[in-house]
């Protein structure tokens, strides 16, 4: 059964990268929320995969998986780093960013623990473990 999904995975890891794309889209400029320094290298690692997925998606390459696994994989990291600062004080910077929003605001701070970074790591982790999926062999 796992078999038959793969051809599905491209379009499901795009799909996540989409969603995701608009829902920081979303939050910056439907609700206004200024992204932070963090949330631009966040941005950076995200955008470039709605267009890399989908093409290879179109195409069905798997290919692909060994150029944009990486990105995903350090948008991941940054992700982490973003949350720990939120939610953690001592790996917050000693001064706030000094220009701009500083990057421990949490705009965002449902249940506790669910903040923007910690939607995008979520967005991040599932199209790693897909991207990981495809790199498996049968």
């Amino acid at each position: 059964m796992i078999a038959s999904l793969r051809p599905y995975v491209l379009y499901a890891a795009w799909l996540v990268s989409v969603v995701a794309t608009f829902g920081s889209l979303y939050f910056s400029e439907v609700l206004g929320y200024v992204p932070c320094e963090f949330c631009w290298y966040q941005r950076i690692a995200m955008y470039p995969l709605v267009i890399l997925l989908g093409i290879a998606a179109f195409y069905n390459d798997t290919k692909i998986v060994g150029y944009v696994l990486p990105l995903s994989i350090i948008g991941s990291l940054v992700s982490i780093y973003h949350y720990l600062m939120q939610k953690i004080p001592g790996f917050a910077p000693i001064e706030p960013c000094a220009d701009g929003v500083p990057c421990q605001v949490q705009y965002v701070n449902a249940l506790g623990f669910i903040t923007i970074p910690f939607l995008a790591l979520v967005a991040f982790t599932i199209i790693t473990a897909l991207l990981v999926f495809l790199r498996i062999k049968r």
